[in-house]
């Protein structure tokens, strides 16, 4: 994968069209410039079956291409936290080590139970992954509403 976001304007088009996006019902997600070459990107992106991504990252921009210095997502569905990702560096679980330090946690026990996220990074965009992960969770779910249905027919 190559980076898509050279520069901190295309990472701002990016976002800014956040909503174009088929599965994407609406987004507040904006690129707040901080300084000569910081911005944070924060803010949620609503997708259809009551599902939501919350943005946080901080992004250098004043080399080529942008670097992500830190991130959280958090995946939701309803009130129901499905799952997040962090760069919180946890150097005592030996699972974690290959793609140090990109994880997500994960049910049961959430806080706790983590496993690596070899796909997020920080020197190429986090956020198409993390679109595409909720498109199949959404995908997913109508799926099972349908066989549901189906079984009640």
């Amino acid at each position: 994968m190559t980076n898509a976001f050279r520069s901190v304007e295309d990472y701002e088009f990016f976002v800014y069209s956040l909503s174009g996006i088929d599965s994407v019902q609406s987004s507040t997600v904006t690129v707040i410039r901080v300084g000569a070459s910081i911005a944070r990107v924060i803010g949620e992106i609503l997708f259809a079956e009551n599902f939501r991504l919350v943005v946080r990252e901080r992004i250098f921009y004043d080399r080529e291409p942008l670097l992500i210095d830190e991130y959280g997502y958090e995946v939701w569905n309803g009130e129901e936290k499905l799952c997040w990702y962090d760069p919180q560096p946890h150097p005592h679980v030996p699972a974690l080590k290959k793609n140090h330090p990109h994880h997500k946690h994960i049910p049961p026990d959430i806080k706790h139970n983590r496993v690596p996220a070899p796909e997020m990074s920080f020197t190429q965009p986090n956020l198409p992954v993390l679109i595409r992960e909720i498109e199949a969770l959404i995908q997913a779910q109508t799926q099972g509403d349908e066989k549901a249905t189906e079984q009640e027919n």
